[in-house]
This record gives C-alpha cells, sequence and structure tokens, in this order.
C-alpha cells in the first residue's frame, strides 16, 4: 500500500495550495501547470505515486479541482483533444504498460504534449469489435502489421494510437487479438480525414501497410488483447458519459435555457410556448439525472477500470444530447433552419461563439454521440445481459476460429 493511502482530505489541500505556490495557472500556459500538477502527484490521485497520483480513491480528485478553483480564476480542465487519451489511455497504461513505459507516456498524456487515439473499428467488422481482420505477423521482436481502421476519432493529430489487431487466425475471434501501441509516425501509417456532417474532419481512416511495431509496445500478453480493449471501452464509456457539466444547470442545458430566454414568445402560440417550456423542463431534469449518475459513476471507479455500468451514462447522455439539441432548434424555430458555418471540409473547431450558432453545430454534431464509443444498441446489450443478467443473444462463432468463420 502506498505511504499516502492515509492522506486526508485537509493534507491533500494542503499539497495543492504547495503547488500552487510553486507554478500558478493564471501565470503560466496549461501544458506546463498540468506537468506541474502530475509531478506533484495531483493529476489522477487514484494513480500510484510516482505516475501522477497519490494512490488515494479516485473520489478525492474532486478535492483537488475544488482548491484550485478556490485559489485561481483559471483552471485547466483536460484538453478536449486528449479526452482519448486521459479518459482511456491512462487507465490501460497505468493498468498493463511497465513503468518505464509508464514514465515515457503518462505525463505527457496529461500534460497535452502527446495526444492519442483509439484504433479498434474497422469497415468490415461493424460493431463487432472482436470480428476485425487488421493483422500482426511476427518478425523477430517486432511485428509487421496491416489492416485498417475507421471512425478514429484525432487520428490527424495523435502521437500514439491504442491499436486492437489479430496475431491468431486459428483461435475463436477473441482469443487472437492483441493490443499495441502504435507510433503514429511510423512509415506505412497513413490517416485520411472523414467528412462529416457538420463540415469538419474530427473522424478519419487509418491504414496500416507493413507497419512495424516493436514486441515491447504490446500491452498484455499476445492473445489477450480482448481483455485489454474491454479496459479500454468501458473507460472510454465512462469519459464519454462524463463528459457533461459537473454544475448544477451547467454545460448543454445552460445554453438551451439562454436561447429559452432570449426567444420571442409571439412567434407561437400559447399552446406551442407550454409544450415546449414543458419539455425544456424535462430536458432540464433529464440533465440534472445525467449529471448525478456520472458523478455516482465516477465515484465507485476502481482505479481508473470501471465496470459496465459505465454503460448507463454513456447511453443516457447519447440519447438525452440528440433530444436536448432537437428542442434547442425547435425553440429556435425558423432561426434554426440554415446552418450558416457551412459545409467546407476544416478541422474539428467545436462550432461558433454564439449560442444560436452553437445550437445548429451541436444538432447535428450530437449524431455521432449514439455511434461513437459504441453504439446505443450496443449499450443496451451490455446492460441487459452484465448489469441486469438477461440471457445474452445466440453467439455461434463463439468457440470457432476465426479463420472458419464466413464473412461476406
Amino acid at each position: 500500500m502506498s505511504e499516502f493511502a492515509s492522506i486526508d482530505e485537509a493534507e491533500l489541500r494542503a499539497r495543492t495550495r504547495v503547488l500552487l505556490d510553486e507554478i500558478h495557472p493564471e501565470q503560466t500556459d496549461s501544458q506546463t501547470f498540468r506537468q506541474a500538477q502530475y509531478d506533484h502527484g495531483l493529476a489522477l490521485v487514484h494513480f500510484p505515486e510516482g505516475f501522477g497520483g497519490l494512490g488515494l480513491s479516485p473520489k478525492m480528485n474532486l478535492i483537488v479541482r475544488d482548491e484550485i478553483l478556490k485559489h485561481s480564476k483559471v483552471f485547466y480542465d483536460n484538453p478536449p483533444a486528449s479526452i482519448i487519451g486521459i479518459g482511456m489511455g491512462m487507465p490501460v497504461v497505468n493498468t498493463y504498460a511497465t513503468d518505464e513505459q509508464k514514465r515515457r507516456w503518462l505525463p505527457k498524456i496529461f500534460s497535452g504534449e502527446e495526444i492519442w487515439c483509439q484504433m479498434f473499428s474497422e469497415p468490415s467488422a461493424g460493431s463487432d469489435v472482436a470480428g476485425l481482420t487488421s493483422r500482426a505477423v511476427r518478425d523477430g521482436d517486432e511485428w509487421v502489421v496491416n489492416g485498417q481502421k475507421v471512425w478514429t476519432t484525432v487520428a490527424h493529430l495523435s502521437r500514439w494510437g491504442m491499436l486492437v489487431t489479430r496475431t491468431n487466425p486459428d483461435v475463436p475471434k477473441h482469443d487472437g487479438l492483441s493490443y499495441f501501441v502504435l507510433d503514429m509516425q511510423s512509415p506505412g501509417v497513413e490517416v485520411r480525414p472523414l467528412y462529416q456532417i457538420t463540415g469538419e474532419a474530427e473522424f478519419n481512416e487509418v491504414f496500416f501497410n507493413d507497419v512495424r511495431i516493436p514486441h515491447e509496445n504490446m500491452l498484455g500478453k499476445e492473445g489477450q488483447g480482448w481483455r485489454v480493449a474491454i479496459t479500454t471501452l468501458m473507460n472510454e464509456r465512462v469519459a464519454i458519459g462524463g463528459g457533461g457539466s459537473k454544475k448544477k444547470g451547467g454545460g448543454a442545458i445552460s445554453q438551451l435555457l439562454k436561447l429559452w430566454k432570449e426567444r420571442d414568445p409571439s412567434t407561437a402560440s400559447a399552446a406551442q410556448n407550454a409544450i415546449l417550456r414543458d419539455r425544456v423542463t424535462q430536458a432540464y431534469i433529464e440533465q440534472e439525472l445525467l449529471r448525478l449518475t456520472t458523478q455516482r459513476a465516477s465515484a465507485a471507479a476502481k482505479a481508473g477500470n470501471p465496470g459496465p455500468e459505465g454503460s448507463v451514462g454513456k447511453l443516457f447522455q447519447a440519447e438525452s444530447a440528440k433530444r436536448l439539441w432537437e428542442l434547442a432548434l425547435d425553440v429556435l424555430g425558423s432561426d434554426g433552419l440554415a446552418f450558416e458555418a457551412g459545409y467546407e471540409l476544416r478541422q474539428a473547431a467545436g462550432g461558433t461563439d454564439t449560442t444560436v450558432g452553437l445550437a445548429k453545430y451541436q444538432f447535428l454534431r450530437s449524431r455521432a454521440n449514439s455511434i461513437e464509443g459504441g453504439t446505443s444498441e450496443i449499450m443496451k446489450n451490455i446492460l441487459g445481459e452484465r448489469v441486469l443478467g438477461l440471457p445474452g443473444e445466440p453467439r455461434v462463432d463463439k468457440d470457432v476460429a476465426w479463420k472458419d468463420v464466413p464473412r461476406s
């Protein structure tokens, strides 16, 4: 057990003030401050000492956040492009990597210096991640990878990628996978942007043509890729489901309420206004339920590796976000018909500076919420089988060697 495991709230707040005395957010940039935060063990306090944490309960991360907010007008939250690296990469590296790899990767993930992406999905596998066809063949101390991934968020910005590929086609599909950390600058890696409905290129296709990965970059053992992937996916769902505002009435619902207050009620009948008011109230209730649910899920996470319950928040976040932004356009009425940002291909910008522009952008962007991080249909299967204990769907290929499974 870590010698810091018995630190109480008062001492943790004191340690945070020591950090602020040494380097203050108002006087430096995000990357520099977050690197110092990591070095002080205040990045993710439930991580081990020496690796960004102090061996404490995950709940005590909120104490660090609260203390910084008390003493600074500036708070450097997770960089938007780093949500995958911090929410998924750090837990999986902490669980499976060597100490040397942790020292190499963890601090630069947290600071935002190096962006990470996740390469699981493939065009031919759909939601069946274990059915993937990308192959890795061992050649001495290296693995040679060929294949394709798709829907890879921020691959165009990433230095490292979490890659699941098939290393043994002679066993059932779940048993023949291995998990690698891939240097995205390696020869043979090609990233192509995908044109989205928002006009942005946030997602990408990634192609591998004889890409070589050192054997030491395998996380877990050969054939354990599915187990490592599940760790990643469970953290992904908590990261996505918990990505909303931690403040009551904050985040997306605050934007909807602003639109509601600014609208001209004379553009609709009394009955229409009453219906819209009820829908806005229902949206507020849903967002508050989501905020409290994700708080409980985060508090229950053990050492950064949650269970299938993380799918609850992810599913609810995806579906409620679509309803909320559809409602936002209904509140706007005819003003919500045009998307002024246009559809010229560009890198992800996150909408516009205006509330109206944000609503139109998020209406389009929220379509992806029920796909990314696992479709809503897959989330329902996980909750039904692993949380509620309902019978699983028939899996006729469960004990069949992958190479013998018919594929179109």
